[in-house]
């Protein structure tokens, strides 16, 4: 049985969720300390969080991050704001997923599935060695990716994209393509949380020494991790 976390200081809305998650066999905490967020997280060891981003003494995005300095787990936000700068923040912060307030329970439900099928279910990933195109290596069991011994870490999410572009290197691959590889069902995933990471993993290609145009992007068609490095994108 799966444990979920849910942080949300609407009564009414997390009890629903509670009830709801508990009907499909999912074993539920609800966080009514929110002073002790971290603190409770961390006692309960949970599978999955869903994490409102308005909350007392500390809001979504602080939490995220001080969440994410001690585990990856799934970490899927929730606002009443479907602006693209929050879903863009939520992601930036280390979410792996963004539900707008009003939501119905199936999405909500249809989300936590996909993402536990994708982080620990039948579309995890079982390969632990490390991968390298050309200098570049990505370590899945450290989730790090490294350039002549220069080291950044990744994401899950950051992790599951660049392992796609290398095993495909030389060929683009579709958004669609890439959206199912990390969040599966791609009916609920905004195209913007593709971009988000892409352009995250551009940013430590450069940490670690490498043009970020290794990645190259063509408007239209999607993504493609090209080595040597032939041109700049036009997306």
């Amino acid at each position: 049985m799966y444990k979920v976390f849910i942080v949300e200081d609407d009564y009414e809305l997390r009890s629903l969720m509670k009830e709801s998650l508990e009907e499909h066999n999912y074993e539920v905490m609800i966080q009514t300390d929110f002073k002790n967020v971290t603190k409770d997280f961390l006692e309960y060891n949970p599978d999955l969080v869903l994490l409102d981003i308005h909350l007392p003494y500390f809001d979504g995005y602080f939490l995220c991050h001080s969440l994410r300095k001690h585990s990856n787990v799934p970490i899927i936000m929730i606002s009443a704001k479907s602006d693209d700068v929050d879903q863009i923040m939520a992601i930036e912060f280390g979410a792996d997923d963004y539900i707008t307030k009003p939501f119905t329970f199936d999405k909500l439900l249809s989300k936590v599935k996909a993402t536990i099928r994708r982080v620990y279910g039948e579309y995890a990933h079982s390969d632990t060695s490390i991968c390298c195109v050309e200098g570049l290596c990505i370590d899945s069991q450290k989730l790090t990716m490294s350039h002549k011994g220069i080291h950044e870490e990744l994401s899950k999410n950051e992790y599951k994209l660049l392992k796609k572009l290398i095993d495909y290197h030389g060929k683009f691959l579709t958004r669609e393509e890439l959206i199912e590889e990390v969040w599966d069902d791609i009916t609920f995933v905004d195209d913007n949380t593709l971009t988000v990471n892409m352009s995250r993993i551009k940013q430590k290609l450069v940490a670690v020494g490498l043009p970020d145009t290794m990645i190259k992007s063509k408007r239209g068609v999607g993504y493609m991790l090209e080595y040597p490095i032939m041109g700049d994108s036009d997306e």
